[in-house]
């Protein structure tokens, strides 16, 4: 099979510019004669497609949940516990550290119980944790609910994209991964507000809600079946494919291109983290953490969880500013799934990394201007410009992309490990940012946009030089190319 020999003629690197264009087009052309293509499954057919990814992003919206929470309940915790600020500070940042064991644990639990398995663990901990904020009459109950939620979020952000991707067909897989990044948002603008007339127990029942339809709904929905490939369950594999391809879909060349990868890809001993830096992997874990650290590290949860503040320092009005900033993130999200298919990956990581380089500079110039008393009539108006530049250029490519990236371009034996390391970068970045922000902005409020836009530039380079274009590919074409 074309893929085997690919792989097997890896470290032939002489060849490798004109074996993966050859062996593209033989597999286009062979989809073509075969008759799969994508639209070998009519849409009436892939219901249950549209059904999984539906019930796996209620653990993307109960990772929005968990992450809007304290925002709005700050003030009523503090009065009714008789909290410190110091004592809150904790119960907020905790969920990180939480969310960071999840994403060190995600890709294992993921690869030995299954995709579903990690997606019912995770609820479980969800489930828990929110049930311990409900009865807390401590800080510490509160904080043990906090990093049970936080845990939940870690295994979700991973599991999530990698289950879509791998039951989604190739001229939908983005757009339904992308769904991901939707549910996440739409979760923490529901939080925020509905969290301004419920009590905050009150708040904690409703994320239960996502957690009680993710189980419910995983009772009707197939495993992976990549993941049923991989660990030889051959005749559930083959179910659970014609299951998401229609039960009058031919499904054999794809079942036999997703076991002859399998197969090939089992040769190889098992994958442990230090594996992650040989020659053949190389490139996409560098592509897959490489941009995780330029989503967060381009400033994203700064300005996310200080957005009030920035706004009450630019002289305008917090509580406008933040709604108008929860609404457009959800819409140009939502807009971005619809388009990344078509537009592809690369361009729109492309026009969202030069949007937030602009984004950061218009900001860092209001906050210098306003430094320096100059203009100080534009400062506003430079302000908001900036902010909302940037979070609707985050949401058009870098908030979602590099998930739908990072679900593609690991081969299933690296999958758990590499996608833990990536899913670990990302929320030690969350956490780091975060951490820092404040700190920055006391050394130089301008200067620290100034910093934004110079790694959100790094960005643009390194998306135009590393990052391939996987839009119309299958998971084995993409990861044949670069794990060569």
């Amino acid at each position: 099979m074309a893929i085997k020999e690919y792989i097997e003629k890896g470290n032939n690197s002489g060849h490798e510019e004109i074996s993966v264009p050859l062996l593209q087009e033989q597999k286009n052309m062979g989809d073509e004669e075969d008759g799969y293509t994508d639209a070998t499954s009519s849409k009436a057919s892939l219901w249950m497609v549209y059904l999984s990814t539906f019930v796996a992003v209620c653990g993307s919206f109960e990772f929005g949940s968990c992450a809007g929470y304290s925002s709005p309940t700050q003030t009523a915790i503090r009065k009714d516990l008789s909290l410190t600020l110091a004592e809150y500070s904790v119960f907020g940042s905790i969920l990180t550290f939480g969310a960071m064991i999840g994403a060190i644990t995600s890709g294992p639990i993921a690869d030995f119980i299954g995709r579903k398995g990690a997606m019912r663990t995770a609820t479980g901990f969800c489930i828990a944790g929110w049930l311990a904020i409900y009865f807390a009459k401590g800080a510490l109950s509160l904080d043990i609910g906090r990093l049970a939620t936080g845990y939940g979020m870690g295994v979700f952000s991973y599991v999530v994209p990698v289950f879509i991707a791998e039951i989604a067909p190739k001229n939908l897989r983005g757009a339904l991964t992308t769904i991901n990044q939707l549910m996440i948002c739409s979760g923490v603008s529901v939080a925020f507000i509905i969290g301004t007339f419920l009590t905050w127990r009150t708040l904690a029942l409703t994320g239960l809600i996502p957690c009680a339809i993710l189980l419910f709904g995983l009772f009707f929905i197939p495993e992976s079946p990549r993941w049923l490939a991989k660990i030889g369950r051959e005749r559930e594999f083959e179910a659970a494919l014609q299951d998401l391809r229609g039960k009058d879909a031919n499904i054999s060349k794809e079942a036999a291109e997703i076991q002859d990868y399998i197969e090939t890809l089992e040769r190889l001993p098992k994958a442990k983290m230090l594996d992650l830096f040989q020659r053949r992997y190389l490139r996409s874990v560098i592509i897959g953490v490489g941009l995780m650290v330029f989503q967060q590290f381009g400033g994203i949860n700064g300005i996310c969880f200080y957005v009030s503040n920035i706004f009450e320092s630019a002289g305008f009005s917090a509580t406008v500013g933040t709604i108008i900033y929860a609404i457009l993130q959800v819409v140009i999200t939502g807009l971005n799934a619809t388009v990344i298919d078509k537009a592809g990956r690369k361009p729109l990581l492309l026009v969202s990394s030069t949007g937030l380089v602009l984004a950061c500079i218009l900001s860092g110039i209001s906050f210098y201007l306003k430094d320096h008393n100059l203009a100080l009539n534009s400062v506003p108006i430079l302000a908001v410009t900036g902010i909302l530049l940037y979070i609707g250029s985050f949401s058009a490519g870098m908030g979602a992309v590099p998930w739908v990236v990072m679900s593609e371009i690991f081969p299933i034996n690296i999958k758990g490990v590499a996608g833990s390391l990536a899913t670990l970068v990302n929320w030690f970045g969350a956490w780091a940012v975060s951490y820092t922000f404040n700190f920055l902005m006391s050394w130089s409020s301008y200067g620290t946009f100034i910093l934004y836009a110079a790694i959100n530039a790094l960005a643009v380079l390194f998306v135009v030089t590393v990052v391939p274009e996987t839009k119309g590919k299958t998971l084995e074409q993409v990861q044949a190319a670069l794990n060569a």
